[in-house]
């Protein structure tokens, strides 16, 4: 017997990461396919109406185009499948400015490029609903079941009869999804009934099953490739219009077609995150416990699809409330549909949440620690279950204790350096921890006394290290080195799995690795026919059976008394600002996250994630947001020279802590996910922090330089 191996919990360096820093690893576009031609998009230049001309005869004539596709031409789809943003060529409707409304497809890039110039179109145009000011005062009550009004007790009367309360409206801008590798398909025709696509997927079988359904496919016959993704932080979570419109116009010239979008069409072809205005209302009794929280959020979305993001959702469980309503109101408004964005709903409410609550405390003169801590619920609040493990008290002591919060003053502008005025907050969040059914297959080859593992499974790495942590848990169970366990992922073909969405995919995909290779070495014990006083090797186990070869497979579910208990990550975020008195600038110097989300598969990687949720943080709290022209439809804001995301000199530093939590009820394993919990609350503990500098209370983000003068 050998010593086992302790590969879980390990802050292992990620296996894939050679492939990353060589440019070795293979994304949409880097595979070597025959004879592929490229798309360029066309996109509208209005916002709502209809095509009445479209005149495509000089574009078809210009150099190397092969075909210009459009409503006129294109291949009908059996169906809408469940294609994100319209614009697949099946109508000559125009419903945002920016619609995808036809392709060229030419030898190159650039042939492409320069010939969808040359495409006339003529419009009839039709009213457009821009104006979110003017639409959010005739917002509706969404149709979604799961967006209708919470109500428990009375908030409306406790809140009258309160001493102490706030009522507030707090503002969050329309972010976009920018990945490091905008999206991008490839599709293949393997004959006419089989689609192959290259296509960074966050799900893979629901991309498959998508355009399955579009083409009237049977599923089996859509393949869909990815094993890498450079990022797409929600937006890559499904199939949206370019995806299609490759597989239209390889249908068209009868060869492979690949579409990259550019930056550019990034702002108008997946999706963002929609502004939201929220109104909140908290109450208190003298000694700081919550009486009433009313928490309203007045949204928009697209006039053909509705999407809000949940902004009530840390409102209904964060804090021990005994009257509370939660409502949303949606205006629809001629913009592509909002979409899934990281943390959807939990960092723009917690924004405003985490907000009331310091000003609250501050009204209370209690400090917004202790304030969070002396209403801390027992249970559950929103379903009234029994938590899972919950370690929010455990984040905000330790996150205190790392920060040195005992340094805060309560009153604001009472720590300056130089031109500096220094400032500190926090701000807590949540989200759900969850498990979706997934299945995976281990492969084990023995060549003399060395043996082998390859997991499968249909599986998506972000960029997060699923590669990782799946090897690091096969290691552990079969007690082979990791250097010894083959990743394959990323692939339809292989068996399915959930999605990297919702924080889901690390316990998911690991339960299932687990559960497959804890089934391998049962499954060959007994194929041994001995018993064993020590435990046995992998190598002696299939020695025994006189194998050099197994596979077996597994279909793992979540264990039904996990539907029980109320599963979440949790979190507390300090952050450290100095702004500067004369400009209006300000830098976070310093943030300490502390996080409590299960056992942690792999610290490295997990603080990674953490980290990366802060900088957005960042970006949410100070610079990003996507600024709409009125009159016409489509965003100013269209390159990173306008729109600010976080860079190196934005970022001060940041210290990931994790609290220990052995959580026997979420999954098997105990793991919760960190991938959605890292952004919430961070840009209200940057406001925070931002009060306490300056006395000045930002209720609308981002924080910019002329909020501050």
């Amino acid at each position: 017997m050998k010593d086992r191996i302790k590969a879980l919990g390990q802050a292992a360096n990620r296996i894939d990461g050679v492939l990353k820093v060589t440019g070795t690893a293979s994304y949409a576009t880097d595979f070597p396919i025959k004879n592929a031609a490229t798309g360029f998009l066309i996109k509208s230049t209005v916002a709502a109406g209809r095509i009445a001309e479209i005149d495509t005869s000089e574009a078809e004539n210009a150099p190397g185009v092969l075909a210009v596709v459009t409503h006129k031409n294109a291949p009908k789809l059996a169906s809408g499948g469940s294609i994100r943003g319209g614009g697949v060529l099946q109508s000559d409707r125009v419903d945002f400015y920016g619609q995808n409304i036809g392709v060229v497809v030419a030898e190159t890039f650039e042939q492409a490029r320069y010939a969808a110039r040359l495409v006339k179109i003529r419009y009839e145009k039709a009213e457009a609903k821009l104006d979110f000011e003017k639409h959010a005062r005739e917002a509706v009550k969404p149709r979604a079941a799961d967006r209708q009004d919470i109500v428990r007790g009375n908030a409306e009367t406790a809140f009258q009869n309160a001493d102490f309360k706030i009522e507030e409206i707090y503002e969050t801008s329309i972010e976009h999804h920018q990945p490091m590798s905008p999206h991008a398909t490839v599709a293949v025709w393997e004959s006419p009934e089989k689609l192959t696509l290259y296509n960074e997927s966050q799900v893979v079988n629901g991309v498959q099953s998508s355009l399955a359904a579009a083409f009237g496919l049977k599923t089996e016959n859509v393949r869909v490739v990815t094993p890498h993704i450079g990022g797409g932080f929600g937006s890559k979570g499904g199939a949206w219009g370019h995806v299609v419109i490759a597989a239209l116009a390889a249908q068209v010239v009868k060869r492979p077609v690949r579409i990259a979008l550019t930056r550019q069409m990034m702002f108008n072809s997946v999706g963002l995150r929609q502004k939201n205005r929220q109104r909140l209302r908290l109450s208190a009794t003298k000694d700081g416990r919550l009486t009433a929280l009313v928490h309203e959020t007045v949204t928009h979305s697209a006039v053909d699809a509705e999407f809000i993001e949940p902004c009530g959702d840390c409102s209904n469980l964060m804090y021990d409330v005994p009257n509370v309503k939660i409502s949303y109101r949606v205006a629809p408004m001629n913009i592509i549909v909002p979409t899934f964005q990281r943390a959807p709903g939990k960092s723009t409410g917690s924004f405003a949440l985490e907000s009331a609550i310091d000003e609250l405390a501050y009204k209370l003169k209690i400090d917004p620690v202790e304030f969070r801590i002396k209403n801390e619920p027992a249970k559950d609040p929103s379903s009234g279950k029994p938590w899972s493990s919950r370690s929010l008290v455990e984040c905000l002591k330790k996150g205190a204790e790392v920060f040195g919060w005992n340094r805060r003053k309560m009153e604001p502008r009472q720590v300056r350096e130089g031109e500096y005025l220094i400032g500190y907050g926090v701000g807590c969040g949540t989200y759900p921890a969850r498990q979706r059914d997934t299945s995976a297959v281990v492969k084990l080859t023995r060549n003399g006394d060395g043996v082998r593992a390859v997991i499968e499974l249909a599986a998506s790495d972000l960029g997060t290290g699923t590669y990782t942590i799946l090897a690091q848990t096969a290691s552990e169970v079969l007690n082979l080195p990791i250097e010894k366990i083959g990743v394959k992922i990323g692939d339809s073909a292989l068996p399915p799995a959930a999605g990297s969405v919702g924080s889901v995919g690390a316990s998911s995909f690991a339960n299932a690795v687990f559960e497959a290779c804890a089934k391998a070495v049962s499954e060959l014990t007994a194929k041994s026919g001995r018993s064993y006083f020590a435990e046995p090797t992998i190598e002696e186990l299939m020695k025994a059976a006189n194998l050099t070869e197994y596979e077996t497979r597994v279909d793992a579910k979540p264990m039904p008394e996990s539907a029980n208990y109320s599963s979440h990550s949790f979190n507390a975020n300090f952050a450290e600002v100095w702004v500067n008195e004369a400009t209006g600038m300000v830098r976070v110097k310093r943030v300490v996250a502390a996080t409590g989300a299960g056992r942690i598969l792999n610290p490295k990687t997990a603080a990674s994630q953490v980290i990366g949720g802060v900088i957005w943080g960042i970006g949410q709290a100070l610079t990003e947001e996507s600024l709409l022209d009125p009159r016409w439809g489509n965003f100013v804001t269209r390159t990173f020279a306008e729109y600010h995301i976080p860079a190196n000199l934005d970022v001060g530093e940041i210290e990931a802590v994790f609290v220990n939590e052995d959580d026997k009820y979420v999954n098997k394993m105990g793991i919760k996910g960190v991938g959605e919990v890292g952004i919430v609350g961070v840009s209200a503990a940057i406001a925070n922090a931002i009060f306490n500098a300056t006395g000045k209370r930002i209720r609308s983000l981002p924080i910019t330089p002329d909020k501050l003068l």
